[in-house]
This record gives structure tokens, C-alpha cells and sequence, in this order.
């Protein structure tokens, strides 16, 4: 439990960043994501949520 709210916590720093670096460009990406089909966020999802499931697994090292 404790990594997985460590990740939780390394995706909310990593995403703040962002947002103080970048503000502006933040604000384009919510533009484009309001305006993308629902299927091409699904798909985005999929291959995000497949990439991080893997990697924790190839990270994982047992």
C-alpha cells in the first residue's frame, strides 16, 4: 500500500511541476482534451493505463 500512495504522490508532484512550469501550455492540453472524441481518450487511457501496469511490473524485479 505504501508504494502504491508513494506513485500517487510522484504523479502529483510531477503534475504540479507542470503546471507551475508551464501554465499556459496546461491550460492548450485541456483545450484539445475537452475537444477530442470520447473513443480517442479511451484508447489514450488504455495504452496509458497498459504502459503503467507494465512498467510497475518490470520495476517490481521479483
Amino acid at each position: 500500500m505504501t508504494s502504491l500512495l508513494q506513485g500517487v504522490a510522484v504523479v502529483l508532484a510531477l503534475e504540479g511541476i507542470v503546471y507551475a512550469v508551464a501554465p499556459e501550455a496546461m491550460r492548450r492540453a485541456l483545450v484539445v482534451l475537452i475537444t477530442a472524441p470520447e473513443s480517442r481518450l479511451r484508447a489514450g487511457g488504455l495504452v496509458a493505463a497498459a504502459l503503467g501496469v507494465g512498467l510497475a511490473w518490470l520495476l517490481d524485479g521479483r
